[in-house]
This record gives C-alpha cells, sequence and structure tokens, in this order.
C-alpha cells in the first residue's frame, strides 16, 4: 500500500495519496438560511485555524486555505434542522494546540455555543486534543489537534 505524502512548494501544501493524488472528500457543504451572518462567524471562527473565505456570493462562502475550497455554506430553504442525536458534525484541522483555543475563544466571540471547552480527548487518540462548538445555525463543529494523524 501507498503512503500518503505531502509536498510544499511555492509556499502551498499538496497530499498525495494512494488514490491518485485525490482527497477523499472534496468539500463539504451546509445550508445556512442568511448567509451573510454564517460568512460573518466562519470568517472569525476559522480565521485561528489559517482558514479564509476563498469565495463569497449572496448564494455562498467557500472557506480554505491557497486556493482549495473544502467546506461550503450555502443558502437553503430548508437548513438541516440541528439534532445533538444525530453525530452529524464537522471538524476541523488546527495547526497546534494554542489554535484550538483560539479557535473555541474566536467562534464564541462570534456567536457560537460552547459545545465541550479545549482539551485532551484520551477517548478518540491518546494525541486527540479538541473543541466543540455550536454554530448560529445549530451545526456542531470542532476544532482538533492530534500531531499523531499528520
Amino acid at each position: 500500500m501507498s503512503q500518503v505524502v505531502s509536498v510544499t512548494k511555492n509556499r502551498q501544501t499538496r497530499v498525495y495519496s494512494p488514490n491518485r493524488g485525490f482527497k477523499v472528500i472534496a468539500h463539504i457543504s451546509i445550508g445556512v438560511k442568511d448567509v451573510e451572518s454564517s460568512k460573518r462567524f466562519y470568517d472569525q471562527a476559522l480565521q485561528p485555524l489559517g482558514y479564509r473565505c476563498i469565495r463569497a456570493a449572496r448564494s455562498g462562502a467557500g472557506y480554505g486555505y491557497g486556493a482549495d475550497i473544502f467546506f461550503w455554506v450555502m443558502a437553503a430553504e430548508r437548513p438541516v434542522l440541528p439534532d445533538d442525536e444525530s453525530g452529524l458534525h464537522v471538524c476541523f484541522a488546527a495547526p497546534s494546540v494554542g489554535a484550538v483555543g483560539d479557535f473555541h475563544a474566536a467562534a464564541l466571540n462570534a456567536g457560537g455555543r460552547d459545545n465541550g471547552a479545549p482539551g485532551p480527548r484520551p477517548i478518540y487518540g491518546d494525541d486527540y486534543y479538541a473543541v466543540f462548538v455550536i454554530d448560529p445555525d445549530g451545526y456542531r463543529i470542532e476544532a482538533y489537534f492530534g500531531p499523531g494523524e499528520r
């Protein structure tokens, strides 16, 4: 089995994997009632993780790093209703333990609700450090740092 290889060129990192260089998931989209409100939240919450809005329009906003968009907030007439029992959440990779805490503070400051303070999560792994927040639309989001998986 081939290994995943990360190559940095011109300050952009590309990940090449056994599946011919393609990511497992190209992007994920969530439906929201108010794109501008969600954009304000995610602009602030994702900044400590190094992500930014790459493309914005009335109908949605796409987030990522470099030129790669991996997360969209899109206008939807019927967004998915919050369901604490569904198991659905979006996890954002963090570059450090400090960035996990900074994400938490920024997300709360932007209108998110705490759903689990920053800290180790040994139930998921010995080096799993994460925080959980509920965004203004009720989506459960996480920031995670785990050097053992890099």
